[in-house]
């Protein structure tokens, strides 16, 4: 799929420039208006984003895990999820595997970060891992998989990174203006045509700072939006099954949870919008990713697996043509859908959702440290890594168990 991949990258290049040449206009009237030099404000501004894109590039993947909590897991710990990461980095033809990474959250979604395939790693969410089955975390895994082997996840950071750039500049240069009651500035004009022409670059650039954020934000989504389409295609080809993406898809949309450490700058990152209202859609404009309903739809409407059935069910669904160009269409043909991983019944789906449970308590359980003690009377207890007492008295049987 590399020609797909490359029209979608060009695509993404030109909007992130459009937010450098964003940066550089405010930068431009900062200069101008709190400094009496555009040059100036220019290079502040190109400084800022230099610093910002170097943190980014060597420790943005390090700083987004941390601040979503997340803890890196070994095959041992989650034997099921690495497996299925394994599965997908080799129907991707990555050559190196990800490092995976497990979020105590009860919301369900996921993520994938890394400034190259060799340095990637996949996150995912304690809920997800509970209420999804293999065919379905499969989906979800090969989606961030995609954005893994489709060099998303650099250029959605460095674009993040330039959203963040211009909201800080815009920030700062709005606050010194009003709090200067709007009177700093150059003020080497006295009057006339250099006083005119003084008040409408300064409207202008209040305009801009006003603006800039808003423009960057909508840029930033769009860059997102594009990319989620392209995910759901190659997650299709990789599994060979999209009804497991898909219903996937349909149980987090009917999880009213929310993701508790993801932001505004983070939210394109996730498989799906951590901020999206149950009940209420959010417009194509405002909104990080394409509505789940519809990406649900494409999905279903799929007669096989390859690029060429995913663009057919696009135009099916949208009614115009879909991200993958038509030179990449030729000679894909169609790639037949394999059988579910098992057809288990109503009793026999309860059973593995609560042995799902189960594991993936006993495994935030375990990278918290607490150690479990079993009382006489079957009763298993979580102790904290703070606790200090020798004993713990059983809530059940009111055993003492000496630790």
């Amino acid at each position: 799929m590399w020609e797909q991949i490359r029209s979608n990258r060009i695509r993404s290049i030109l909007l992130v420039v459009s937010m450098g040449i964003l940066l550089l206009l405010l930068g431009y009237f900062f200069g101008l208006y709190f400094l009496g030099d555009a040059a100036a404000g220019i290079a502040i501004a190109l400084i800022v984003w230099l610093v910002m894109n170097l943190i980014a590039y060597f420790q943005g993947d390090s700083i987004l895990l941390s601040i979503s909590g997340a803890r890196k897991i070994s095959a041992e710990d989650h034997p099921r999820l690495y497996n299925i990461v394994e599965e997908m980095k080799i129907a991707s033809g990555l050559e190196k595997m990800p490092d995976i990474y497990i979020i105590d959250d009860p919301a369900l979604n996921a993520f994938a970060t890394g400034r190259s395939p060799d340095r990637a790693a996949v996150a995912v969410t304690s809920g997800l891992l509970q209420a999804l089955n293999r065919d379905e975390l499969q989906g979800v895994i090969g989606h961030e998989i995609a954005h893994i082997k489709n060099r998303d996840v650099l250029l959605m950071s460095m674009a993040g990174v330039m959203l963040g750039t211009v909201v800080i500049l815009a920030w700062y240069a709005t606050r010194v203006m009003f709090f200067s009651g709007m009177s700093g500035g150059r003020r080497d004009s006295r009057s006339g045509g250099g006083g005119q022409v003084q008040i409408i670059m300064l409207a202008v650039g209040l305009v801009l700072m006003i603006l800039a954020p808003i423009a960057a934000q909508l840029l930033y989504f769009a860059v997102s939006r594009k990319r989620e389409y392209l995910a759901d295609a190659s997650a299709a080809l990789y599994t060979r099954y999209p009804e497991g993406l898909a219903s996937a898809l349909e149980k987090i949309a009917h999880s009213t949870r929310q993701l508790k450490t993801a932001n505004n700058a983070t939210a394109p990152m996730y498989t799906v919008n951590p901020f999206r209202h149950e009940g209420r859609a959010a417009s194509d404009l405002t909104s990080t990713h394409p509505p789940i309903s519809e990406r649900i739809r494409i999905l279903r409407a799929m007669s096989g697996a390859s690029p060429a059935d995913y663009e057919r069910a696009y135009e099916k669904i949208k009614g115009r043509p879909g991200m993958i160009p038509r030179s990449a269409l030729v000679n894909s043909g169609s790639i037949p859908l394999r059988a579910p991983s098992a057809a288990a019944g109503a009793v026999e789906d309860s059973a593995a959702q609560l042995s799902r449970t189960r594991d993936t308590s006993d495994l935030m359980w375990r990278l918290g440290n607490y150690r479990t003690i079993t009382c006489d009377c079957g009763t298993r207890m979580r102790i904290p890594p703070g606790f200090r007492d020798r004993t713990v008295r059983c809530p059940h049987c009111g055993r003492v168990n000496h630790l």
